[in-house]
């Protein structure tokens, strides 16, 4: 196995990179998308949220609604940490048991993390950092994604500076052109990992 981290800022781009990457064979282990299946209507990540939270955080089909979510623990420091406390620990739970399940492979396993500097994790044998200026995501974020650009703000001034991230970087991949020039780069990266020396 060879376990690759994937970083970048909220709308960066990193999601586009992981696919391609998956597209070329990578196994992905998407922190994000655990989260959403962890925050699925009977599993106890969701009751403790509802717990926590109060039963307004529910849609009327029981599926969460996250911008409800948000809106309560962008605004909330010890919100956002009893949030961290509940959904963090069962996502590296499931992390680690995916990872086990590749240990004795020779794929190539991409860890998509947007807080993977913030995470201290360096277990890897190389980290990929998606880089691009916080007021071209924020754009992309308000424009793509229906985000508010209130929210938009709020979220990237959570997150590892850009600084940072890139100064964990084995490799930056900069999205500041288009989204062909973001594939190439995700295709020059897949070159980059066949070269690393498998654990």
């Amino acid at each position: 196995m060879l376990l690759i981290g994937l970083t970048g800022g909220i709308g960066s781009g990193k999601s586009t990179v992981s696919a391609r990457l998956a597209e070329h064979g990578a196994v992905v282990i998407d922190a994000d998308a655990i989260v959403h299946e962890l925050q699925r209507p009977g599993e106890p990540v969701l009751a403790a949220m509802v717990e926590r939270f109060g039963p307004a955080i529910l849609k009327s089909d029981g599926t969460l609604r996250r911008q409800a979510v948000a809106d309560i623990v962008f605004n909330d420091a010890a919100a956002l940490r009893d949030l961290g406390a509940i959904v963090h620990p069962a996502v590296a739970l499931e992390i680690e048991r995916r990872i086990a399940e590749q240990v004795d492979g020779d794929r190539v396993v991409v860890l998509d993390v947007p807080l993977l500097v913030e995470s201290g994790r360096d277990d890897m044998a190389g980290t990929i950092v998606v880089d691009v200026d916080p007021e071209v995501a924020i754009a992309r974020l308000v424009e793509h994604r229906g985000f508010s650009e209130a929210d938009a703000r709020a979220r990237v001034a959570r997150q590892a500076s850009r600084e940072e991230r890139v100064a964990k970087a084995d490799l930056v991949i900069d999205n500041a052109g288009t989204v062909a020039e973001l594939e190439a780069q995700a295709d020059a990266a897949w070159a980059w990992t066949q070269g690393l020396p498998r654990t």
